[in-house]
């Protein structure tokens, strides 16, 4: 059984949501919240394995409960469910520790296998946040201040140590190495860095 709090301040949403999913027989809908604060303090009560997450809440919204949700590693995951689908906001999902991003849109059948994959540790992409996504990352070339903060990741500094010798916040560190990731098609620091030697980004 997959246990599942639901996240939106919509109640007609919420309540939409949760009759969608109460008759999948291996997913229980365990509780609702209105914010992001109710949502965090749920997750933390009753640890269900998947939360699904409205992106604009009020008192703290999706992003901010997701990344306190996810501060300690493990679970529940969390599958952002909005109508937003802006690079802006699908980076500061993922930077947050989304394991999916889906959009209200998405049809029944894709949602329910979205939150099953999610439970799993599977990484969920509406197939227009995926395009969005990959476009929006994938180039040939790193930019200078991707360079520029791998550099720094190679000679060892935190991502709190870059962001202060940069002089920009450690959010947009994390949004550079995201991006680094995806261009260099890895999945680690320590990859990139490795990866960059071998083709020549770094000396």
């Amino acid at each position: 059984m997959i246990r599942v709090l639901v996240a939106d301040d919509h109640p007609v949403v919420r309540s939409g949501l949760v009759g969608m999913l109460t008759v999948e027989a291996d997913l229980e809908v365990v509780a609702e919240a209105s914010d992001g604060a109710q949502a965090v303090a749920l997750a933390a009560e009753l640890t269900p394995d998947v939360v699904l997450m409205d992106l604009r809440m009020p008192v703290l919204d999706g992003v901010g409960a997701t990344s306190r949700i996810r501060a300690t590693g493990g679970p529940p995951r969390v599958v952002v469910l909005t109508t937003y689908d802006t690079d802006a906001d699908i980076l500061r999902a993922v930077e947050a520790g989304a394991t999916g991003y889906l959009l209200k849109d998405t049809p029944r059948a894709d949602l329910v296998a979205g939150i099953r994959a999610a439970a799993r540790g599977e990484t969920v992409l509406a197939p227009r946040v995926a395009t969005r996504l990959v476009s929006s990352v994938r180039t040939d070339r790193l930019t200078p201040r991707e360079i520029e903060v791998l550099a720094l990741v190679a000679s060892g500094r935190s991502n709190a140590e870059i962001g202060a010798r940069l002089f920009i916040t450690e959010a947009t560190v994390k949004t550079h190495l995201i991006r680094v990731f995806a261009k260099l098609d890895v999945q680690d620091r320590t990859a990139a860095v490795w990866v960059a030697r071998e083709q020549g980004w770094l000396g």
